[in-house]
């Protein structure tokens, strides 16, 4: 990409969609079309067309997406499977029509089989059965693959995939229903009190800040040409009850913590083997602790 290349960010006033945007203009890239919901409906596709056509950008970053936690992606599948991939094929496929040099898609780490040997390899990929609480989603992000996949092998579009692991930092969705852990975790705490979390804290989960990923998105938009999705994370993982304990340490929370047995613990681990994203050059540089203290500001700044 040159400084002037016309980038599209699409979902950019989302949390990873405006660390891209942050990245790219601390590099000089200048014009950027930020894509969000008020500008196009991508789950439309003649409205997805008439925005490539008169936007015309080179360059594609795919961050736009519908997102929950455990219980968003548990009761909401219809609406995680179909926006999804009503979102991400017509964003690659106008992509494709209009001529972009080079697109990139976001995935997620639920991916990967439920009980996949950690750290969790690239080529773990439908070699096993799902987490059933997020299928829905998963499947979504499989086919966006597959279909990066395929315009790459029938066409020759240069399609890359990224897989990051769960991500936070600021413009996170601090919604209680719809949020991830981590957030969530973080606006219960702040508002006090008893608090309850899911499941018995014994899970493991690895944790990414969202400007680390844009810069891995960076990166491999440079770097990375292949058909094979490339993971992104930090390689080490933390229980939930520690991960608890030390957002409770940051907030200053001082009231009882009580963890619900009777919700489900999910994948009990999950963290993924980030060789390949290191070889080419990339190291997250955020350390958890400093980036959910940053995050917890952010919080604080932007309350409702």
């Amino acid at each position: 990409m040159n400084k002037d290349s016309k980038i599209l960010v699409a979902g950019a006033k989302g949390m990873v969609g405006s660390a891209i945007v942050r990245n790219l203009r601390s590099k000089g890239y200048f014009n950027i079309i930020e894509a969000t919901r008020n500008r196009v409906d991508f789950t439309d596709q003649e409205d997805v067309k008439s925005f490539f056509e008169r936007n015309k950008p080179e360059y594609v970053f795919v961050a736009a997406a519908k997102v929950g936690g455990i219980l968003g992606n548990k009761n909401h599948k219809a609406e995680m499977i179909y926006q999804n991939l009503m979102i991400q094929n017509n964003i690659i496929h106008s992509s494709f029509l209009y001529n972009v040099k080079k697109l990139l898609f976001l995935g997620s780490s639920c991916i990967y089989p439920k009980f996949a040997e950690v750290p969790i390899k690239e080529s773990t990929l439908l070699s096993g059965p799902l987490e059933p609480t997020n299928d829905a989603y998963a499947i979504a992000k499989i086919a966006g693959i597959k279909m990066c996949q395929s315009y790459r092998e029938q066409y020759g579009f240069d399609a890359i995939s990224l897989m990051p692991c769960n991500l936070y930092g600021i413009n996170d969705n601090f919604d209680l229903e719809n949020s991830h852990v981590l957030p969530a975790m973080i606006r219960k705490f702040h508002e006090g009190g008893n608090v309850v979390l899911w499941g018995d804290g014994s899970p493991k989960r690895e944790f990414l800040h969202a400007d680390d990923l844009a810069e891995a998105c960076y990166v491999c938009m440079e770097k990375y040409s292949d058909s094979e999705q490339i993971n992104v994370g930090v390689g080490v993982d933390i229980s939930l009850k520690d991960l608890a304990e030390m957002i409770a340490e940051i907030i200053g929370f001082a009231g009882n913590i009580k963890w619900n047995t009777e919700v489900p613990n999910g994948t009990l681990r999950k963290v993924l083997n980030v060789d390949k994203i290191k070889s080419l050059g990339w190291q997250p540089k955020i350390d958890l602790y400093e980036g959910i203290s940053k995050t917890y500001e952010w919080y604080k700044e932007n309350l409702p």
